[in-house]
């Protein structure tokens, strides 16, 4: 999985969650999670907001437990905006996927936004599922369920010797499904929605070899009705646009 700019992009992100809400809402009562949360729940929003969704707003000793406090054996992989680490939650059955953006600059803040707007309010079978997120002082961690069998990158390159390669009906089920879900995202979203980001570390595989799109720091909004532009300029490193 990879882990993973210019003034303004946090308001951009802010732009876009209110373009994707499908009608104003008035604002509800925040609840109220532990005090050390809700600090950094608030400096999020000096640079950018966070839409209220079903995504679950975890504290970063959780995810620090949940990962055995970040250890090496729990690293899934690492890229341009941070680490990714397996995770047990406390009650030992549900298995994650945290990923711990890049503390070292404002790109990794402004991915950690647009993550977490594009997936609270995006869902289809071949996207990932995002479950929650931290921001947590200067942390800023995305929680995603746990992809089984990892990316199809690990399956095309480096693959370990005991690793049979992929066989020609799963490389048309990733196929198939990786382009159901771009599909989803470019033409039945509403408003449509740039992936940018599509390579084979951003394709995550569940079981049987069922693919999903992961990694939507990179995301724009695409053109809405007569409107047919879009803007080019790169939030980040971005192989296909």
């Amino acid at each position: 999985m990879s882990c993973f700019p210019c003034s303004g992009s946090s308001g951009k992100a802010g732009e876009d969650a209110a373009a994707l809400s499908p009608s104003p809402r008035p604002s509800a009562a925040k609840p109220a999670p532990d005090r050390s949360n809700s600090r950094s729940s608030s400096s999020v929003r000096r640079g950018g907001s966070i839409p209220h969704g079903p995504a679950k707003i975890f504290t970063f000793r959780e995810l620090a437990i949940a990962t055995k406090n970040f250890r090496k054996d729990c690293l899934l992989g690492e890229g341009g905006f941070g680490r990714v680490y397996k995770g047990h939650m406390e009650n030992g059955q549900q298995v994650i996927a945290v990923k711990q953006l890049d503390r070292n600059g404002f790109q990794g803040n402004r991915e950690f936004l647009v993550e977490v707007l594009m997936l609270s309010l995006l869902h289809h079978p071949n996207l990932v599922r995002l479950i929650g997120y931290c921001a947590d002082g200067d942390q800023r961690l995305l929680v995603y369920e746990y992809m089984l069998l990892g990316s199809l990158e690990n399956h095309l390159h480096d693959r370990p010797p005991d690793r049979e390669p992929l066989d020609w009906n799963a490389r048309m089920r990733i196929a198939v499904g990786a382009a159901k879900g771009l599909e989803y995202l470019h033409d039945k979203a509403n408003p449509p929605v740039i992936y940018r980001d599509f390579k084979p570390s951003n394709i995550l595989l569940s079981e049987d070899y069922y693919p999903k799109l992961s990694d939507f720091g990179l995301a724009k909004l695409g053109p809405v009705g007569e409107n047919t532009h879009v803007s080019t300029r790169v939030m980040g490193t971005s192989e296909s646009h």
